[in-house]
């Protein structure tokens, strides 16, 4: 692959690459994504994703639906379990929620197969957040019907006045909200060679910037689609 070819010829740049066997030959597969630079700006506009066959040399292309962002990433790793690594791709939004992009697509045999859209994703983790009395903040997460409750009595007393009176009631009823997506990693947690997801979501309170925790999901192949394993509730320590 020349890189210097799409610079040369006015096309989009590279912007991001990596290379292994995707295709399941056996052979080495150079896997790249391209895109428009906006002039005077880092984030890229147009991002396709490529892959060259090692042995043929033959390029197959995936236009993206969400195809434009902040530093796109790739990372290639077997997410089935077939033995055959797939393709995570990343693209930061630049909003105030941070919330990035994600696919993962399967290569093999040169046909794409989307396995992994954060949009899909995003449609079906919802949440409830809802203040109570007492300085606790419900979560309720719909997919699993798990509750889960956190206490804000160590927040700065100014804050806490604004939303509940002396008695420790509520002035007004508030609901917080959570984010889509903000970060997806590849772990292989019980080391199998295998990898899991473990997703990020913001839980935010009265404004995106009153962060109360995140919701951090894992999630597994299972039935050729990613199933929900475990799901936790992180929370922001206080000063002592």
């Amino acid at each position: 692959m020349n890189n210097s070819y799409f610079r040369a010829a006015g096309n989009p740049i590279v912007v991001a690459s990596a290379t292994g066997d995707v295709t399941g030959d056996r052979v080495i597969d150079h896997v790249y994504l391209t895109g428009t630079k906006t002039p005077d700006s880092p984030y890229i506009r147009n991002i396709v994703l490529h892959v060259q066959d090692g042995r043929t040399g033959v390029v197959t292309s995936l236009p993206l639906h969400n195809n434009e962002g902040y530093n796109p990433t790739l990372f290639l790793g077997d997410f089935t379990g077939n033995g055959v690594e797939d393709i995570l791709i990343g693209m930061a939004t630049g909003g105030s929620g941070g919330i990035i992009n994600y696919y993962i697509v399967s290569f093999i045999g040169n046909k794409a197969t989307i396995l992994f859209d954060s949009d899909v994703y995003n449609n079906h983790f919802q949440y409830d957040v809802t203040y109570q009395d007492h300085y606790k903040v419900e979560v309720i997460s719909r997919p699993n019907n798990e509750r889960y409750i956190i206490d804000i009595s160590t927040r700065d007393p100014s804050y806490l006045n604004e939303i509940y009176d002396p008695n420790g009631k509520l002035k007004t009823p508030i609901t917080g909200f959570v984010d889509p997506l903000s970060g997806l990693y590849p772990v292989d947690f019980d080391s199998n060679g295998v990898y899991e997801l473990l997703a990020y979501q913001k839980i935010a309170g009265r404004y995106h910037a009153d962060g109360l925790g995140y919701m951090l999901n894992t999630l597994g192949w299972k039935n050729n689609g990613f199933v929900l394993q475990e799901q936790y509730l992180g929370i922001f320590g206080a000063q002592m």
